[in-house]
């Protein structure tokens, strides 16, 4: 049998990479019984047919180290995270719940600012004052902008990374000019709405030529939180569980409790107020669900 990764389904048809060439598969049918569907980025096994050498059937999916759901991606190990500088304004809600979803599907985030170009020094530290003393990685691209190609180009080698966002800040112009032939339709952003028109209909992983594999997602411009509790939120902010062991409650959620360090921290400037609030705000989303 040969080793082989799904960069595709469509319809039942899985096309799997085999390091030279592409083979179109079908899964066998015990997957089905089994309750188990193959998933883009899935490793696997695959028999090729007797009659035709470029099509196969899938024998064996190896054990995913994740899953995702939207995407619907197996095996992915970091999420580049992309949000305008601006046109369209940067949501940093929903920025911070995709920094959320990359931690509870174990992958390494990485946020990247777009479309830097448009932006002044400033600007860039503005934001990158909102993660203080959160220690994640954080780029300023443009498709413009050899230097930033090059970066976003080392990040992504050798590894099965997933790019996610709202529509209209650049992902696939970013991945156009990462690598030209992918030939990805890139969207307008609507003057009206000032945000993307969706372009991306489905998860597909495209092979880079420099080694790893991207996938695109459909943007969006929504994320719910799913399983997280309240008294659980706190730890996927990591500035807030820097400071929070001080707390005189050991069940402080940093909220309207007394005497909360979490707070003064904010006030010293240690924890950004826009993320604090964010907290707030994503703390009574979760509220909210438990009552319903």
């Amino acid at each position: 049998m040969i080793d082989g990764i799904i960069i595709r389904g469509v319809g039942g048809n899985y096309y799997v990479d085999t390091g030279n060439k592409l083979i179109e598969c079908r899964a066998r049918g015990l997957f089905r019984l089994k309750n188990i569907k193959p998933l883009v980025g899935d490793k696997v096994l695959i028999r090729l047919t007797e009659e035709d050498e470029n099509q196969g059937y899938i024998e064996e999916i190896k054990e995913r180290s994740n899953e995702m759901v939207r995407p619907p991606v197996a095996n992915a190990e970091q999420l580049l995270i992309f949000f305008a500088v601006t046109n369209p304004e940067p949501s940093f809600l929903l920025l911070d719940k995709l920094l959320i979803a990359a931690e509870t599907n174990k992958l390494k985030p990485i946020i990247c600012f777009n479309k830097c170009d448009l932006a002044d020094e400033k600007l860039k530290k503005e934001y990158e004052n909102i993660f203080v003393n959160t220690d994640y990685r954080i780029i300023f691209t443009s498709k413009n902008e050899e230097d930033s190609l090059i970066e976003i180009k080392n990040i992504l080698k050798d590894k099965l990374t997933v790019f996610s966002g709202p529509s209209g800040v650049g992902k696939s112009s970013i991945m156009n000019a990462v690598q030209p032939d992918f030939q990805l339709k890139t969207g307008e952003i609507s003057d009206k709405l000032k945000r993307g028109k969706h372009t991306t209909r489905h998860a597909e992983i495209y092979k880079l030529d420099s080694g790893g594999y991207v996938v695109d997602t459909p943007g969006f411009s929504s994320f719910e939180l799913e399983g997280i509790g309240e008294f659980d939120l706190k730890e996927y902010y990591p500035e807030i569980k820097k400071y929070d062991s001080g707390c005189r409650f050991a069940d402080c959620l940093h909220y309207k409790e007394p005497n909360c360090v979490i707070k003064d921290a904010v006030n010293d400037g240690l924890i950004s107020h826009t993320r604090y609030n964010n907290y707030l705000r994503l703390l009574e989303e979760i509220r909210k669900i438990k009552i319903y």
